[in-house]
């Protein structure tokens, strides 16, 4: 079976565990998705299965002669896999993957913030707030040297378009899986906002 998920995130709230800690816990529609394609080696060079998520509506056709109604999701993405022996087209995956403690990692379009300076995009400390530097206080300083190479070389950090990328967050606790209710609740934030398409994979390395 895959050992991933399709998903979005409903939000954020506190709960209580049994020795009466809060933890902050990340909400997700997780699922259920419906294996809509399988790749082998022999064919595509690599094992994968590609998920449908959301929709599940058929496919309205033109055509007026009767045809088999395919279902359409509004969401496809594809997880590798190991695997494909015991995976089959149409085969349902939903929360049941996932137990709580298991460890997942998490992978969304973080929120933009639009242009932002260097001290907010890269944590710069600012310039002295002394002597008479009455306004360098969230300049970035020097970015290159005056005579060799002359320029500013490629990947310095500078001021620019913030958020709104590609970031996956690993080693995320599995609080709680609520098959009945296609829910996954995880301990900690994930990337972007309400209504946030995720992949949920369980993780191959865990921090120790």
């Amino acid at each position: 079976m895959t050992d991933g998920i399709i998903g979005k995130k409903l939000g954020m709230t506190q709960v209580y565990d049994d020795n009466g800690k809060v933890h902050a816990i990340t909400a997700i529609a997780a699922g259920p998705c419906t294996i809509t394609q399988l790749k082998t080696v022999e064919k595509e060079g690599y094992n994968a299965a590609q998920l449908g998520f959301g929709g599940n509506e058929p496919a309205k056709s033109s055509k007026k002669k009767k045809t088999k109604e395919k279902v359409h999701h509004k969401v496809m993405r594809e997880f590798r896999v190991d695997d494909i022996g015991v995976m089959e087209m149409g085969q349902t995956v939903d929360v049941s993957l996932f137990k709580a403690g298991d460890i997942v990692s998490v992978t969304g379009i973080s929120k933009g913030k639009g242009f932002a300076g260097t001290v907010k995009r890269h944590h710069f400390a600012g310039g002295p707030k002394t002597h008479g530097q009455s306004d360098r206080h969230r300049a970035p300083g020097s970015v290159g040297a005056g005579s060799s190479p002359g320029r500013v070389v490629k990947g310095m950090h500078m001021a620019g378009h913030m958020g709104h990328e590609r970031v996956t967050v690993i080693n995320l606790e599995v609080f709680e899986s609520d098959v009945e209710r296609n829910l996954l609740f995880v301990k900690g934030a994930v990337p972007g906002t309400k209504n946030t398409l995720l992949l949920i994979r369980k993780s191959r390395r865990v921090n120790k």
